[in-house]
């Protein structure tokens, strides 16, 4: 193995590493882990399968294997924005309702009375 494959697999194995130990203290939640684990695992088999880094990028048509680490990480982190937009938007739908149940609740409501002033003598 040359330098290169080994700072990736090292690269790869501390992120897994990190990913892990986020899930582990509850810092990231599982659902949101799914992809971040399986792109590490992915890199990290790629890397030390240097074989089947070699096939793949040449079958996509890519010459310098290493850069195929850099496409499929990059693929992973597209999916990841595309998977946190999906999420934000129902939190985004989720809230506009809240705050719809919200007002209509206060509308039900008597008025209140303002405070008083009244000074102690």
């Amino acid at each position: 193995m040359n330098r290169l494959a080994i700072l990736s697999v090292v690269t790869s194995t501390l992120f897994l590493l990190g990913i892990l130990e986020l899930v582990r203290r509850r810092r990231l939640r599982e659902e949101y882990s799914i992809l971040w684990l399986f792109g590490s695992v992915i890199i990290l088999v790629l890397s030390v399968k240097q074989s089947w880094l070699n096939w793949i990028s040449t079958l996509v048509g890519i010459s310098y294997p290493p850069s195929f680490l850099f496409l499929v990480g990059m693929f992973f982190i597209f999916m990841i924005l595309i998977h946190f937009s999906i999420v934000i938007s129902k939190l985004m739908r989720m809230n506009k309702r809240l705050i719809q149940e919200i007002a209509l609740l206060k509308s039900s409501l008597p008025p209140e009375e303002p405070p008083q002033n009244r000074k102690e003598q």
